[in-house]
């Protein structure tokens, strides 16, 4: 999908499962959270699936390894006819952060979902996440919205 120097943006493929694993077992860790094996085997089939509903999954690779991931999905919006398009995972190892493989992947986001006729693409993130913040500030829109969930 995208190249940026030598990192290729792609779409996940079943042969990418163990180091996609690693890479999402990192991404859970950042965030301090965890999710059991039958999680990680049901999310995997999903971003490979073909149901409308399911994730999608993308990968940066530079060298034949995996460095990052993004996981999109795109949805209904209540107040507009067009579907809208949530990325809801996005990680770097933090070796290659700084060298643009985030920027890339958001890019390859926005890119799957011009094709797809989407404008809007919309994500969250933790208040603490400076490193990641720096960059949404530069490529995104900080909306005023607050998240809420059920207590």
């Amino acid at each position: 999908m995208t190249n940026t120097a030598s990192v290729v943006v792609r779409p996940l493929r079943r042969t990418d499962k163990e180091q996609w694993a690693a890479l999402w077992t990192a991404y859970l860790a950042f965030y301090e959270t965890s999710r059991p094996t039958e999680i990680f085997d049901l999310y995997f089939e999903r971003l490979l699936g073909n149901d409308a509903q399911d994730f999608n999954g993308l990968v940066a690779e530079v060298n034949g390894e995996l460095v990052g991931l993004t996981h999109y999905l795109f949805h209904r919006h209540g107040w507009s006819e067009a579907n809208t398009c949530y990325l809801q995972d996005l990680y770097a190892n933090p070796d290659v952060r700084g060298k643009g493989i985030g920027r890339a992947l958001i890019e390859a986001v926005y890119e799957a979902s011009d094709a797809a006729g989407i404008a809007t693409v919309y994500w969250l993130t933790q208040d603490f996440n400076a490193e990641a913040r720096r960059l949404y500030d530069r490529i995104g829109v900080k909306t005023p919205f607050i998240k809420y969930a059920r207590a």
